[in-house]
C-alpha cells in the first residue's frame, strides 16, 4: 500500500481539512482534538463533498422522563461530519452516518511518522 504526504505535524489548523488527491480519488483528512481522521471525499447518498462540510458535535434533545422537552444541546464527544449538500451526518471517529448503519464513509489509514503525517491509499 503506497502512502500520501498530506502535511507536517502542525501545518493543519486544529478543525481544519486539507484535501488530496490520489488518482481520481479525493481524500479529505481532518484534524480534531490533534488526531487525524481521513475519509474519500464521496458522500455515499449523492456524491457530494463529504470532508468540505460543517463538523459539529451531536445535537441532543433533553427530554426528561415525563417525556417533557427543555432544549438542545451538543456532545463534545461525538464530532459529525455534516455532507454540505444534504446535511447527512457522519460520526467523524468511524464515518457512519449517524441513523443508517448501512451508510458509510470510505474510511483511509493515517500515518503520523518523524513528524509528517501521511494517509495510506
Amino acid at each position: 500500500m503506497a502512502e500520501m504526504l498530506v502535511c507536517r505535524d502542525g501545518e493543519m489548523a486544529e478543525g481544519g481539512v486539507r484535501i488530496v488527491r490520489a488518482g481520481k480519488i479525493e481524500i479529505g483528512v481532518i484534524r480534531h482534538d490533534g488526531k487525524y481522521y481521513a475519509y474519500r471525499n464521496h458522500c455515499p447518498h449523492q456524491g457530494g463533498p463529504a470532508c468540505e462540510g460543517l463538523r459539529m458535535p451531536q445535537v441532543k434533545e433533553l427530554v426528561d422522563e415525563n417525556g417533557v422537552f427543555h432544549g438542545k444541546t451538543f456532545d463534545d464527544t461525538d464530532m459529525h461530519i455534516v455532507c454540505p449538500w444534504h446535511g447527512y451526518e457522519f460520526h467523524l471517529a468511524d464515518g457512519y452516518h449517524v441513523a443508517d448503519k448501512r451508510l458509510r464513509l470510505q474510511k483511509f489509514e493515517v500515518i503520523e511518522r518523524d513528524g509528517e503525517i501521511y494517509v495510506a491509499v
